[in-house]
């Protein structure tokens, strides 16, 4: 056999093993895509997890890296995780291989706040939750600063500081709505509860591109949605639930349901099947339908369920069915269903302030703020808890992300990596 014609076949044959090798680690590392709040869709479903046949009685610790306090969830692209926190009066960003928990790069600024009488608990640690997109990461400072970072080095690409135009960028408490991003821009509300704006800025540069009323933000976060062949971002500022062209800014729609006292206006909507479902602390649940008929919108309201109400926690879907955790009886899980309104079940009282919530096919995983996961039974027919897993031991408000098989936890200040026993890596 002619000796260039071997080289050449093994050389090909060197090529072929390469990219094989490659694909296959590109698609070890890609097969977990978190980029924001709630995940790819703000519904908190996650694809990517493999449902084992059994629940195992424990879950497998892994590597561990203190990150600093904040309730900001952890992303994880491309094999690497990124992690919004603070450390003494610095805010922190962190860059962390996926696998061995290693540093990839760390960023800081200073980031001096006093947060409101009465929110001292939560510390002054970041509440919102960084978005990636495009390689660029955009992080929401405590004090309503938007920072844009390249998302593989660490560099700093440009800032927005809102204080000058609305005296003050962020609540009473410090800063907690997660931006999004849609195409080349970035979208998030800026201000104070008296007066305020959703922005969105060319994720490029930080120019501005639109901005949109005058109202102040809560503590939600708005979700990017396709209702009457129009693209657009819903969100729960401090008066209303309002419908927004992503494209344009322009106002489509608006449904009243305004911050009470000190009933705030907290968790994120959940959008299903063309519906809206919203909750807020003593208000209970509403379910409402944007509709566009005769060249204008309108909104039409379905029912209201007030034996229970939404507090700090976000409800998900799973199925045709809503899972949340009513405050009243100092937290309950219960479940609705998305048609009528009607209660299904509730569980016991006394559950905890707070829960996370993930799902999957046949569960929803419960993150309670004491640092108890729960694994429960996706089904209208009762509560029915598989198991348990104590995966903190200080408190957790942040949202976990689910791997293939297994998952990350962020505590107070500690960012964990958790298996299944019998998982033999992601």
């Amino acid at each position: 056999m002619n000796r260039s014609y071997c080289r050449l076949a093994a050389a090909f044959v060197v090529i072929f093993l390469v990219t094989g090798t490659c694909q296959a680690q590109a698609s070890k590392v890609s097969g977990v895509h978190w980029p924001g709040w709630l995940g790819p869709n703000r519904d908190g479903w996650a694809s990517s997890f493999k449902v084992p046949g059994r629940w195992p009685e424990k879950l497998q610790r892994g590597w561990r890296v203190k990150v600093g306090t904040g309730y900001g969830s952890p992303l994880v692209a491309s094999g690497r995780i990124y992690q919004h926190a603070r450390q003494g009066e610095d805010e922190v960003v962190w860059c962390v291989d996926l696998e061995t928990g290693a540093v990839k790069w760390r960023e800081s600024y200073s980031a001096p706040f006093k947060i409101g009488g009465g929110g001292e608990r939560h510390g002054k640690g970041p509440k919102s939750c960084p978005v990636l997109a495009d390689g660029r990461l955009f992080t929401m400072s405590i004090a309503g600063v938007l920072t844009a970072w390249d998302a593989d080095s660490g560099r700093r690409l440009w800032r927005r500081d809102y204080r000058k135009r609305f005296g003050k960028s962020h609540p009473y408490w410090g800063a907690s709505t997660s931006p999004l991003v849609d195409g080349s821009r970035v979208i998030a509300h800026f201000g104070m509860e008296e007066k305020g704006a959703l922005v969105a800025l060319d994720a490029a540069t930080g120019k501005e591109v639109w901005s949109q009323g005058k109202d102040g933000p809560c503590y939600s976060s708005p979700l990017l949605v396709e209702l009457g062949g129009t693209r657009q971002v819903i969100e729960w500022n401090h008066r209303v639930l309002a419908g927004i062209e992503s494209e344009s800014g322009r106002l489509l729609w608006e449904y009243s349901f305004p911050h009470e006292t000190h009933n705030q206006n907290m968790p994120t909507p959940v959008f299903h099947k063309g519906r809206v479902l919203l909750g807020g602390e003593n208000r209970g649940v509403h379910s409402i339908e944007p509709l566009y008929r005769g060249g204008k919108w309108t909104v039409r309201k379905h029912w209201s369920q007030k034996k229970v109400a939404l507090d700090m926690a976000s409800a998900i879907v799973n199925g045709d069915l809503l899972y949340g955790l009513s405050h009243y009886d100092k937290g309950r899980f219960f479940c609705l269903d998305m048609e009528t309104g009607k209660l299904r079940w509730m569980g016991p009282p006394r559950t905890g302030q707070n829960v996370m919530f993930l799902a999957v096919p046949g569960y929803v995983l419960a993150l309670v703020n004491d640092g108890e996961l729960h694994i429960i039974a996706a089904t209208g027919d009762g509560f029915r808890k598989a198991v348990s897993y104590q995966v903190a031991s200080s408190p957790t408000w942040a949202p976990p992300v689910l791997l293939e098989r297994g998952l990350l936890v962020k505590d107070h200040e500690t960012l964990t990596r958790w298996s299944l026993p019998d998982a033999g890596g992601e």
